[in-house]
């Protein structure tokens, strides 16, 4: 009996070291997988057990993402949306006039080009920013004048719009561009002096075609011009303003950024708010609806609580723009009225907002 509890207790130390042996030579991998087994199941300690995964009000993953369907996008945007940015309308006059110290830039007058659309020469003034350089690529703002006006209206030197443009850079709230002065008469030089109102009315439409069929190629050939919707503007005042949403809607593909201050009612029909006159007479039956890749970068309408013309035009066209479902901006604006105290406040809010 005493030699068999012998063999038994050397059988069992056998047991042990065989086991303890074993233990000791697991390989690599099988340590690595023990370690990670370990890692993934250990609790989270430090978690709040209310604690809700972020995740948790997402829809169900056989749902499709909300971009699924998002076209991609074709253009830089803006950072910041411009619609819905409040404009600055009280504004301390210094914006307006030339201060020591300030580049404004190269004001270029009385610049000629043909024109195929008015079969005849044309002129513009252009302003260039400061440190311009011929090599590189400047967005473009095309400035229209009003009724009975010329493009030395709003862009000579020591006007208004040179000036803003220069104190706006220099405080950096306005990008390097180049803005030029367009002239709206597009029609035979021989006879302008000679039309009536709805010959200069028919002479002033067709500088909707002039400005992308015959002066951007012109500033894209002599000037470092950046080309692209997103690069270029057409703003206008009364007429002018009619005419920046007539040029900026039938060339959405060229012109991204668009504003008609203080519009007259001759874009669209405008029911019966205006009398039947060269004033009126509608450009376009309908507005054209910009695609989804045509849809203007920053469409800006204002004007004045005081204006004696256009209060009914302006807020029509926006009603419109609305029932299309566009983005745009839209100021009714107490105590202004139809003259350049508003017109170069709205200049300072829409060249703050273009070109970002």
């Amino acid at each position: 009996m005493k030699k068999l509890l012998i063999l038994l207790l050397v059988l069992s130390l056998s047991l042990g070291i065989a086991a303890c042996s074993k233990s000791d030579t697991a390989t690599a991998d099988e340590q690595e997988t023990q370690a990670a087994t370990e890692q993934v199941t250990e609790p989270a300690t430090q978690a709040p057990t209310q604690a809700k995964p972020a995740q948790t009000d997402a829809p169900e993953a056989t749902d499709a993402p909300a971009q699924t369907n998002a076209p991609e996008p074709t253009e830089k945007k803006p950072a910041v949306d411009p619609h819905t940015t409040a404009n600055e309308y009280d504004l301390s006059s210094a914006w307006f006039e030339r201060q020591s110290g300030t580049d404004y830039g190269t004001l270029l007058t009385d610049v000629t080009y043909f024109s195929t659309t008015a079969d005849d020469d044309k002129r513009v003034n252009i302003l260039l920013p400061p440190g311009y350089d011929a090599n590189g690529a400047y967005p473009v703002l095309y400035m229209i004048h009003g009724w009975g006006g010329d493009y030395t209206g709003h862009l000579h030197e020591d006007s208004y719009l040179h000036m803003l443009y220069g104190n706006l850079y220099r405080e950096g709230l306005a990008e390097p561009m180049i803005i030029v002065g367009v002239d709206m008469y597009t029609g035979k030089q021989s006879v302008k002096d000679d039309l009536d109102g709805y010959g200069m009315r028919a002479a002033y439409d067709k500088t909707v075609d002039d400005i992308a069929v015959d002066l951007m190629p012109y500033m894209k050939s002599h000037f470092a011009v950046a080309e692209g919707r997103e690069n270029t503007a057409v703003a206008g005042v009364s007429e002018g303003g009619a005419k920046s949403l007539c040029t900026g809607f039938q060339w959405l593909d060229r012109i991204g950024y668009i504003a008609g201050i203080a519009p007259d009612g001759n874009v669209i029909p405008v029911s019966s708010y205006y009398s039947n006159s060269y004033w009126s007479i509608p450009y376009f039956e309908t507005l054209p609806q910009p695609t989804q890749d045509t849809m203007p970068i920053y469409l800006y309408l204002a004007v004045g609580s005081e204006d004696p013309y256009n209060i009914r035009a302006t807020k029509y066209y926006s009603e419109v723009f609305r029932d299309m479902g566009l983005g745009y901006q839209y100021d009714y604006v107490e105590g202004f009225g139809h003259d350049s105290d508003f017109w170069r406040v709205c200049m300072y809010n829409f060249i703050r907002k273009i070109f970002k």
